[in-house]
């Protein structure tokens, strides 16, 4: 869902005059899948569990931020700093019990980084993300310690978050984000030798606030359940302890019609389980929808511990089981006490 932090040398871009998610958006695709780069914030998040043929399991997460970067100099070299992106790719081998990742920062330069309308895509070096009719997705990633790459074709039609167009996370104008979700991928493909199958959640949002200044991190869930309906859950916890009342989340049923839910028709409660200062064990109730989840991570250790400067956070692969079964991810931003998108 949600970029841990691009680094701090690019903080001065909140001063721009950047447009605002505000309510109303008229939303337009299949231009909106793509950049909108008069927005300061932008991400493309894809996760994943897939098996090979023998029942290996693996989580994978690729990931394209982009970070508007404000005017200055009117210098028309094709290295100028208008656009940074992040990539951050990692994977999870829960057989070998081993969680790897890498990360990439580029600036656009010439064709070295960037998304694209025209080209229907978007790519960070030898990673992309590129997008054919019916909106099928192809993922490619190539690091030095695993490569991918994956056919994601929507098993129902994508979501937009939120209510009235945009998805609120504080109180005052712009403060939201502009959200869409494709909550169920069918994914086929390769992680290094192995064929793959299974399954994917694809976010993107762009936006120029989000976080207020008592808002101190967030706990986000996505969840595909064995009975064909999803649940995008978050929340944001205050500096002062407790939860804001901007967290929300949404019920795909399984037909794909969507179902805003407001803080107080769930819970999220963290149980004692730990790795380092995250809680990697959860109950996710849903009390209207009948839904009573035990989340447990497929590996304690799936933490990105960025080299860039970055903020780090936990984010990977769980199993869900109680009320129903299912998959997902799991991320924690702000347990290391520094709040992500000031």
């Amino acid at each position: 869902m949600l970029l841990a932090a691009l680094p701090a040398i690019l903080g001065a871009a909140k001063d721009f005059a950047w447009s605002q998610a505000l309510p109303g958006y008229h939303y337009q695709f299949p231009r909106d899948h793509f950049e909108h780069e008069d927005f300061r914030t932008e991400w493309w998040y894809y996760t994943g569990n897939v098996v090979d043929e023998g029942g290996k399991r693996f989580g994978f997460e690729l990931v394209f931020f982009r970070q508007g970067v404000p005017p200055g100099e009117d210098n028309k070299s094709v290295w100028t700093l208008k656009n940074a992106y992040l990539g951050h790719a990692a994977l999870t081998d829960a057989s070998g019990k081993r969680f790897l990742y890498e990360e990439k920062l580029n600036r656009s330069g010439p064709g070295i980084a960037g998304a694209s309308f025209l080209e229907r895509k978007v790519w960070n070096a030898n990673w992309s993300a590129t997008w054919s009719p019916g909106d099928r997705q192809t993922l490619r990633a190539i690091t030095p310690k695993f490569r991918l790459q994956l056919e994601l074709e929507p098993e129902k039609g994508f979501v937009i978050q939120g209510e009235n167009g945009v998805s609120q996370k504080a109180d005052g104008v712009g403060m939201a984000s502009h959200y869409v979700s494709f909550p169920r991928l069918r994914v086929k493909g390769s992680i290094d030798s192995h064929q793959v199958t299974g399954t994917a959640w694809m976010d993107h949002e762009w936006f120029s606030n989000q976080l207020a200044a008592d808002q101190l991190g967030w706990d986000w869930f996505s969840i595909q359940l064995e009975d064909g309906t999803e649940l995008m859950l978050y929340r944001f916890r205050k500096t002062g302890g407790g939860v804001d009342t901007h967290s929300s989340g949404t019920f795909v049923n399984k037909d794909g019609k969507a179902r805003h839910l407001t803080y107080n028709e769930f819970s999220l409660v963290p149980g004692a389980a730990r790795h380092g200062k995250y809680p990697i064990e959860w109950q996710v109730r849903v009390p209207s929808l009948g839904i009573d989840l035990a989340c447990r991570p497929v590996l304690a250790n799936q933490e990105l511990a960025p080299k860039n400067g970055s903020v780090g956070y936990w984010e990977g692969a769980v199993d869900f089981s109680g009320s129903q079964k299912g998959v997902g991810y799991l991320e924690m931003t702000g347990y290391d006490g520094k709040s992500p998108l000031r």
